[in-house]
Order: C-alpha cells, then sequence, then structure tokens
C-alpha cells in the first residue's frame, strides 16, 4: 500500500468483498442480503462502497435518511433502496428518487398516503417496521388493524417487506430477550399475514444476529458494521477485515525536557526527557478528546505511541520516545494491524462511532 503524505482515510475494496463473502457464507443460498451504507458507508464513502456491493450482487441496500438514498440514486445506484427513518418533508423526493420508506408510525402512513395520493402513484412499495423490544422505532401488533383501515380500498401503497430489529443480538446473556424479540416477530407476521393485503417479506437480522440466530433469517438479512470488518465478537472480529484504515504523518519533531507541558491546558508533563511528534489530525477529523491523555496509541512503524495532552481542533501529540523516525512518516491510527474496536474500546465507546465520525474533510483513498 502507498504511504500516506497527508491525513488520509484507505478505503480497501478487497477487505470489503472478503467480507461480504464471509458473510453471504453464513446465510442460506436463497436468502436475500441488504447491505446498510448509511453514515457515508460507516465513514468510508456510500457511492464506492454500494458500487462496489452492486457488482458483487447485493439485492437490497439501506440508509437512514433520505438524502444518502438520493445521493446513491445519483451516482447511478439502481439496487432497491430502503430508507430506514424517513421524514415526511422528504417524501416527495423518495418517490422522486425511487426509494423505498420505512413506515414505523401512524402519522408516518397517513403522510405518505397524502403525498403518493397527489402524486398519483400506484402500488407504491413501503416497508412496515415493528417494535419488539429495542423501543426506538416501528408500530406495535395491535397496530395492524389501524394500517389495515387505512390501507383498506386504497392502491397507492403495496407492503414489500416487514421488519424489526433486535436489540441485543451480540450478548449472549441476553439470548433469551432476543429470541422473545424473535417469537414476538413471528407472532406479528402472522397477524400481517391475516389482515394485511400482499405476501411481504420478512427481515430481522443485523450482523451480529445473522452469525447468532440462523435460524431467524426469515427472506432477507441486513448487514452492516460486519461489511466493514467488525462483527462484535473478537473470534468473528479475526476472520473479517478491516475496509478502513485512517493514516497520518509526522509533522514536526520535539524534544521535550523533564517538567515541560505538551498542548492545551498543559495535559501532559513530562516525567523525564522525552521525544514527542505531532501529527495533523485532531478532533475535528473525528479522533475524539477522549483519545487523549494516553488513553489511544498510534503505529509509528508497527511500533505503539501514545497520544499524550488533549487532542486538538486539528492536531494531536505522541509520544515517540525510543522509536526510531523522521518528520514525513506515516502513522497509523487504526486499520488492519490497529483494530479500531481496540481503539474505540480503550476510550469507552465502540467501533461504529470511531470509524463513522471520521470527517468529510479527511481525504479517502481507494485501494
Amino acid at each position: 500500500m502507498p504511504k500516506a503524505n497527508e491525513t488520509v482515510l484507505e478505503i480497501d475494496l478487497q477487505a470489503l468483498e472478503h467480507n461480504y463473502n464471509f458473510l453471504k457464507s453464513k446465510i442460506k443460498a436463497n436468502t436475500k442480503f441488504l447491505a446498510v451504507v448509511k453514515a457515508y458507508a460507516y465513514g468510508s464513502d456510500a457511492v464506492i462502497i454500494a458500487r462496489k456491493l452492486a457488482e458483487l450482487g447485493v439485492d437490497y441496500f439501506a440508509v437512514a435518511y433520505t438524502k444518502e438514498g438520493a445521493l446513491l440514486r445519483e451516482a447511478g445506484i439502481q439496487t432497491p433502496i430502503l430508507v430506514l427513518h424517513p421524514q415526511p418533508v422528504n417524501f416527495k423526493q423518495i418517490i422522486e428518487k425511487c426509494l423505498e420508506p420505512s413506515i414505523y408510525t401512524a402519522r408516518v402512513l397517513r403522510k405518505f398516503l397524502e403525498v403518493t395520493s397527489e402524486q398519483k402513484q400506484k402500488n407504491y412499495p413501503i416497508h412496515l417496521k415493528f417494535n419488539t423490544g429495542l423501543n426506538r422505532l416501528g408500530f406495535l401488533e395491535n397496530d395492524v388493524d389501524y394500517i389495515a383501515k387505512e390501507l383498506s380500498g386504497r392502491d397507492e401503497l403495496k407492503i414489500v417487506s416487514v421488519f424489526s430489529h433486535l436489540a441485543a443480538s451480540e450478548d449472549p446473556a441476553e439470548r433469551s430477550f432476543s429470541e422473545k424479540q424473535i417469537r414476538s416477530f413471528k407472532k406479528i407476521i402472522n397477524t400481517v399475514k391475516a389482515k394485511l393485503p400482499g405476501t411481504p417479506f420478512r427481515h430481522m437480522l443485523n450482523t451480529s444476529g445473522i452469525l447468532n440466530y440462523p435460524e431467524a433469517q426469515f427472506e432477507m438479512v441486513r448487514c452492516g458494521i460486519g461489511l466493514y470488518g467488525y462483527a462484535n465478537d473478537p473470534r468473528i472480529d479475526a476472520l473479517l477485515m478491516p475496509v478502513a484504515t485512517l493514516k497520518s504523518v509526522i509533522s514536526q519533531i520535539h524534544r521535550v525536557e523533564p517538567n515541560e507541558s505538551v498542548g492545551y491546558n498543559r495535559a501532559y508533563t513530562s516525567e523525564g526527557p522525552r521525544m514527542t511528534a505531532t501529527l495533523p489530525v485532531g478532533h475535528a477529523d473525528g479522533i475524539g478528546r477522549h483519545y487523549g491523555k494516553e488513553t489511544g496509541w498510534v503505529l509509528v512503524h508497527g511500533k505503539k505511541a501514545p497520544i499524550i495532552g488533549n487532542v486538538c481542533m486539528d492536531m494531536m501529540m505522541i509520544d515517540i520516545t525510543g522509536i526510531a523516525c523522521n518528520e514525513g512518516d506515516e502513522v497509523v491510527i487504526f486499520g488492519k494491524h490497529l483494530s479500531a474496536e481496540k481503539q474505540a474500546h480503550r476510550a469507552g465507546t465502540i467501533s461504529y462511532e470511531l470509524i463513522t465520525g471520521i470527517s468529510q474533510r479527511v481525504k479517502r483513498h481507494i485501494l
């Protein structure tokens, strides 16, 4: 791989393909695969990732918001796109871009019916979201009668799928709760079949669900974090490949004398002679202050160098004492040899937050 000469996020499409094939191997041949590409494809590049996954043959994409789906359509992506959290203000754009909304509450259903009626739509595809215990979005089972009443005699909408979301699929201690959610979803499905038109397909599993609850694949699974190299399970993480590697460079090297401080608020004071390096990456790039004060580290020529003092907006400092390096040398902040999961864990957070938080001002380099 080329050496970085500025702060850059490398996106490895071979790693993406590897992860996709691994996850596909865990589901039945006839189970559809939905790839989640929200939040710039988990902080990478939604268009590049979606194009590669479309080439690999994914059946569906999912995004959080309408503008994310619109971006993919404008880039030429033709695969069906589910919008997981649409807002009524964007319903006309959803129709314009041929996106498929998740309908999760009575207000959203009424508003989308109004817009599809105004736009003279027939059998426009929608996905009904049901709440089985996450308590974030979704209808309840007893809302099916209401949905049936609203759709009675109407032909604007077509229910393409019915879905729900597991709350703790990665946690073995919550297995009984996850199984309760699956039973609840099956009950909802039976009610939907009895009272709503059509034969919608079903989906419930996320990455950890695919690995831990194969019996609940139904007709489709949804995969996000696993595609990008993380699975909330160290055993599976070892079989996946991180897609994104964040690199930077050494801008300047300092010799720090005993009792000298480094950075804002003098958050680091040297107990002895040390060598420090300043990197052109900071919390405006996605590396928060909680990685400072020797909580996080980076790799310089494969050796760990702790992040010292407070992370600045555009810079951070590392301790390179004992590491042979020069100004202009490459530094790895996370990636294949320094897991974002481990880096995040040290700072009391999760890989999702770290990888999705990388600023759009950081250059993306596609491998």
